[in-house]
């Protein structure tokens, strides 16, 4: 079956799935149109209460709920461990500031007044992807409930055992049937339900090519979405940056998640003065790692979430090997059962090369060396993608100075691109539009409903 838990460090399929049949997606859609009814004219302190308890709740089973990541797309685990916990944060975050973000705007006005309302609009569609199976739905589904939607989860087809464990935890959390629900479907079903005039408006999490099918079916509908895609953030070391303090970062910001992150570092950019530092002692710490179970915490390193994303890395190295790319570590599969690829360091990439342009979506790292600063700039921009990005330098205002000159959605100075409840998190280009966390997060499912009040005297 398509839905199914297959453990990448083994390859073996734990569970299967069936699909969810039409009558039950039926029921599910009735059910939370319904709750939309009641759940928009709740108070926020019961919206925060509710949220609170998700939050707790997942705290208090934060070992069985990484476990269960880890065996269904081998992130190790106590990297699952914190995102159990950056996922309650994040609902603690909207419980705590949503009635703020939300709270009437004044507009100013020549005569009476003028506010701006928020106002919840529906039943929203989130199609979430693999690699961060309760983070990514925590902030979707947290600033949503907190605005007084409702939401439907489609998640990705390689985590079923996450996806209805959210859906159990809200229910433990006393959330009434409809608020959350979890949608055991394949993604061609997305098109249809977007045609259904319950759901109001999407989000999505993952590949250019299902947000660019997600897109399309939104806007055939004249319903808004929001798309975080792929991402090949330039991480760029200048000649004043410290160099052992860079390459500490530069390996958490590629070997997180096993590099299976969108905002993970990729493209390494060093100019001349740094270069041959920076890459001899990168090579060495990415040659420092122990290949094993997740579950166990002694691994250091894992398995890519799938064997068909191995293979599909695997197969990106040859290619850009066959094109000209020297390999300084790794560039093949690990001899051993399980989706494992080795860690791998490529440079000498020639400008252009069709693989300069692809996101590389596991632990491969890509060195480039420049001459300068404007020449790191210009290349950082040379890509469809526009996530994140870094720049590592010991001049604060000249490293913002670079940051406001490449071309992405986030930018930081002297860290890897990474994701706290309080920052918003997106990008431009082919990274997606929309953004998401902090109080911008709220923002994009909203009705931003104009209220004036006008005298009966008042000329027109």
């Amino acid at each position: 079956m398509a839905i199914a838990t297959v453990n990448p460090f083994t390859n073996k399929t734990v569970k299967s799935f069936s699909d969810d049949t039409p009558e039950k997606i039926e029921k599910s859609l009735t059910a939370a149109a319904a709750e939309f009814s009641r759940w928009r004219r709740t108070r926020y302190t019961e919206r925060a209460a509710l949220l609170h308890k998700v939050a707790a709740i997942m705290r208090a089973r934060k070992d069985e709920l990484a476990k269960t990541i880890t065996n269904e797309m081998g992130k190790l685990i106590a990297e699952s461990v914190g995102e159990i916990e950056l996922s309650a944060a994040i609902f603690d975050y909207y419980a705590d500031n949503g009635e703020r973000f939300l709270a009437d705007k004044p507009v100013k006005t020549e005569r009476g007044e003028a506010m701006i309302r928020h106002s919840p609009i529906g039943v929203v569609l989130g199609v979430e992807p693999w690699n961060f199976p309760f983070y990514q739905v925590a902030r979707f589904a947290a600033p949503n409930i907190m605005i007084g939607n409702v939401v439907l989860v489609k998640h990705a087809s390689n985590v079923p055992q996450c996806a209805i464990a959210i859906e159990d935890i809200f229910r433990e959390a006393g959330a009434p049937r409809g608020l959350y629900t979890n949608l055991l479907i394949p993604g061609k079903g997305i098109a249809a339900l977007l045609g259904d005039p319950r759901i109001k408006a999407a989000s999505l999490t993952g590949s250019e090519e299902a947000g660019g099918s997600l897109a399309a079916a939104a806007g055939k509908n004249l319903k808004k979405s929001v798309l975080e895609l792929g991402g090949s953030d330039a991480f760029i070391v200048l000649e004043d940056a410290d160099i052992d303090k860079a390459v500490e970062w530069a390996f958490v910001g590629r070997m997180n998640n096993t590099g299976q992150c969108c905002v993970a570092a990729k493209r390494f950019i060093a100019v001349d003065a740094v270069a041959d530092e920076f890459t001899r002692k990168f090579v060495a710490r990415m040659s420092n790692l122990k290949v094993g179970d997740p579950l166990d915490k002694a691994t250091t390193f894992g398995p890519l979430s799938s064997e068909a994303a191995a293979v599909h890395l695997a197969d990106q190295v040859e290619r850009a090997v066959k094109d000209g790319a020297k390999v300084l570590l790794g560039g093949k599969r690990i001899d051993r059962e399980g989706a494992f690829i080795e860690p791998t360091v490529l440079t000498e990439i020639k400008p252009g090369s069709p693989i300069s342009y692809e996101e590389m979506f596991g632990p491969v790292a890509v060195i480039y060396r420049v001459k300068d600063e404007q020449a790191a700039i210009t290349l950082a921009n040379d890509s469809p993608f526009g996530l994140g990005g870094s720049v590592f330098t010991a001049d604060i205002e000249r490293g913002k100075r670079v940051a406001d000159q490449i071309d992405t959605g986030m930018v930081f100075i002297n860290h890897p691109t990474w994701t706290a409840p309080e920052l918003p998190f997106g990008g431009v280009k082919r990274s997606g539009y929309g953004r998401e966390l902090s109080g911008l997060g709220v923002e994009e499912f909203v009705n931003k409903k104009l209220i004036r009040v006008s005298g009966l005297n008042d000329p027109f």
